[in-house]
């Protein structure tokens, strides 16, 4: 290694300075290199902090990685709150298919389901509470009346986000509104109030 390619010296830097630095270099390292190439002295380097300083606030490469994803995750895609269950499941999940659309989104996917023995235990918790994050905006559905007291919050979310996610994962077909449009329209379909209810 000549000078030149010889690792910058750590910087100093505390507190949310360095976890914003750390966590922005996982999800590049990640995006890029995948769970292999986002190890702890990778990610140390990248983000130019001591490794020992990553090893202190997560203790371990998962929880690292998993912070970094639900970072990422939740705040690239808000709940919108626009007081009607279909614009904000509309605007949802037209920002997670335009999300899905960019390299990085569609690394941040294929990363949150990749085998990982380290990882897969933790898989769960992380998904589950990604879909009582967004089911939010169908409980507030129930509660206006728009939708049936016994629907089912993550069951609507995953109808949704089912099928964008298997087009980022199985094929190359587009994520446009109008997917996004006829994929809400349909599960709301299924969970408005009946007649008699």
């Amino acid at each position: 290694m000549t000078s030149s390619e010889a690792p910058a010296p750590p910087l100093r830097r505390r507190g949310e300075r360095m976890r914003q630095a750390v966590l922005a270099a996982t999800v590049e390292l990640l995006s890029s290199q995948g769970l292999a190439g986002a190890t702890v002295a990778a990610v140390a380097r990248s983000a130019g902090v001591h490794e020992t300083s990553v090893y202190r606030r997560w203790k371990t490469r998962e929880n690292l990685i998993l912070d970094a994803l639900t970072t990422e995750l939740d705040s690239a895609l808000p709940i919108p709150d626009t007081g009607r269950v279909r614009e904000d499941l509309l605007l949802f999940f037209t920002t997670l298919a335009r999300l899905l659309g960019t390299a990085q989104g569609r690394a941040l996917l294929r990363l949150s389901v990749e085998r990982d023995d380290t990882l897969d235990d933790r898989r769960g918790p992380y998904w589950s509470d990604r879909l009582e994050r967004a089911g939010v905006m169908v409980r507030r559905g129930v509660e206006r009346g728009e939708l049936a007291g016994d629907a089912d919050p993550g069951l609507l979310i995953e109808a949704v986000s089912g099928p964008l996610f298997v087009r980022v994962l199985l094929s190359a077909a587009p994520l446009d509104e109008a997917l996004v449009t006829g994929l809400v329209d349909l599960a709301l379909d299924g969970a408005r109030p009946r007649p008699g209810d």
